[in-house]
């Protein structure tokens, strides 16, 4: 065990901080005595508030200052949502430890309705995230996305305030930061699929760290990463991006892993759906093949959406 605290870096929002009280509670109780100094560090994400994320950079605003104090030795951890985390990782750096997820679906939040069936025509569905503005426009194409940022109390606020009709939210974290109640529902993974690892948090540390991996290795879930590793091939197949609308979402049955997968235009007029399911043993292969196989049946198409 380090003769030191351990610094944890995070961000500096709720939500963050939220999470990576949780992950330092479960470092301590599988390393009893050991020290920790929790690391607020501002990233872009924290300070662009009022553009959508594909117009700023994508998933490495939530990550790249962070990384930079790993690089810098200013911290020994950071804590992220695996959603956050970018397709390939900077060199030397890994994702140590992934813990156990989180339930991954998507909240519905509204003072009118009480689901996306619920909402008249017209009505206006709040989100900067292309996934779900994606999915809605793909069961209702009668509705108006328009962009809404912020934590999930200034989102509400935002609804009671008018700006928009209703807007989604990952379960995950309102439970995290005990704001289940605001859900007026729950969305299926049939209405609406998950983000790539969402619900699940992640520990990255620098790769040659081997007592820092020895600390975080009692905390990580052997299902959850297997699932998050399947996930990720398959949007490392698509190249994806917070620019690219992809959803994916891996299940273990016993021996077996399931991995859905959808990929769409922003605006939701076409969309392309894949499923398979293997050994868990090759989760990575099945990802990479369900890529794939979404490439292939998006053609042209989806090429031209990237330019």
């Amino acid at each position: 065990m380090i003769q030191r605290p351990l610094r944890i870096g995070t961000r500096g929002s709720p939500m963050a901080l939220a999470q990576t009280g949780m992950v330092r509670d479960r470092i301590v109780a599988a390393n009893p005595g050991l020290e920790t100094e929790i690391v607020v560090i501002t990233t872009v994400a924290d300070k662009v508030l009022d553009r959508p994320l594909s117009e700023i950079g994508g998933k490495g605003l939530f990550t790249k200052e962070l990384e930079q104090a790993l690089y810098a030795d200013q911290i020994d951890v950071a804590v992220h949502s695996m959603k956050d985390v970018e397709t390939w990782l900077p060199e030397g750096l890994v994702i140590a430890c992934i813990l156990e997820r989180d339930d991954p679906r998507d909240a519905f939040l509204s003072p009118h309705a009480a689901g996306l069936a619920d909402l008249p025509a017209g009505a206006r569905v709040g989100t900067s995230s292309l996934r779900r503005g994606a999915q809605v426009l793909m069961h209702r194409p009668d509705l108006r996305i328009v962009p809404l940022r912020g934590n999930a109390n200034t989102r509400m606020r935002k609804l009671e305030s008018g700006e928009c009709d209703a807007t989604l939210l990952a379960l995950a974290g309102l439970q995290r930061l005990g704001l289940e109640s605001m859900a007026r529902s729950v969305l299926s993974v049939d209405e609406m699929l998950p983000a790539v690892a969402q619900g699940a948090l992640g520990i990255e540390c620098r790769e040659g760290d081997a007592e820092i991996r020895a600390l975080l290795a009692p905390i990580a879930c052997a299902r959850t990463t297997t699932e998050i590793a399947a996930e990720r091939a398959l949007l490392a197949e698509l190249d994806g991006s917070c620019r690219t609308p992809i959803a994916a979402l891996a299940r273990i049955d016993g021996e077996t892993l399931r991995l859905d997968g959808l990929l769409f235009l922003a605006d939701g007029s076409a969309h392309w759906g894949v499923s398979r399911s293997g050994p868990i043993a090759d989760a990575e292969a099945i990802g990479r093949e369900a890529g794939a196989d979404l490439k292939a049946q998006a053609g042209d198409t989806y090429a031209k959406h990237l330019k």
